[in-house]
């Protein structure tokens, strides 16, 4: 969030989720461009050690599949989604991830990390730095997210709002839901039950329909069923 710390704002609702004994979490830090893999592990760290919390990034482990069968919680961290979806295409460590999670181990994600848990990397806001070999991402929810939604261009930029790009999307997509989420705000899911944190509305967008705005009280749970 603007004005805060680095991961301030998610770190308890994170701590919720995983739960509030010590914990060993798996951090894939796969989407950084401009740092390094152990400079970003270590900016991880220092937050989530204040959650009580150790993250061991899988850049350093000899057996990384290995480390993602027992990982007891995972993290992937944001950057550029089209290289995370590359490095885990490559390791074949998207599919282990999924089948991880799909077995009850929490997950979270923010920003690249948020886009790859859903059925394809399609709704990110990156540039495509590098060839993905494949669009397909973890698949853990059957609807898209765009992270960051803005509701405006900034200022002096005349070009397609975000909005205009996801009803584009639409146009090839149809019958998926895109959630913009705004920042400040997070999906969690759990039990079958999808619910939004944050003091903002989410945008919610399907080809046919009127975008709509949903507050943390309203029900999402029609977004877990595909039309």
């Amino acid at each position: 969030m603007p004005g805060e710390p680095y991961l301030d704002f998610p770190k308890y609702e994170i701590q919720k989720f995983f739960g509030k004994k010590p914990l060993t979490v798996l951090f894939i830090p796969y989407a950084t461009v401009a740092l390094s893999y152990d400079a970003y592990t270590k900016k991880v760290q220092g937050r989530f050690a204040e959650i009580g919390y150790k993250i061991v990034g899988i850049h350093t482990l000899k057996n990384p599949l290995k480390a993602i069968e027992e990982a007891k919680a995972i993290v992937v961290g944001g950057g550029n989604t089209w290289k995370l979806v590359r490095m885990l295409h490559d390791r074949g460590q998207m599919s282990a991830i999924r089948e991880r999670v799909l077995s009850g181990v929490p997950y979270a994600g923010w920003s690249a990390g948020a886009n790859i848990a859903c059925p394809s990397l399609r709704t990110t806001n990156d540039m495509p730095i590098i060839d993905p070999k494949g669009f397909d991402c973890m698949n853990l929810v059957p609807f898209q997210i765009n992270p960051h939604y803005l509701d405006t261009n900034p200022k002096g930029h005349s070009g397609e709002t975000r909005e205009q790009r996801i009803l584009e999307f639409l146009e090839i997509n149809p019958g998926i839901h895109v959630v913009g989420l705004r920042e400040g705000t997070m999906l969690k899911l759990e039990d079958q039950t999808l619910t939004l944190i944050g003091n903002k509305t989410a945008r919610i967008f399907l080809k046919g329909e009127k975008a709509k705005e949903l507050s943390p009280g309203n029900d999402f749970s029609f977004l877990l069923n595909p039309c």
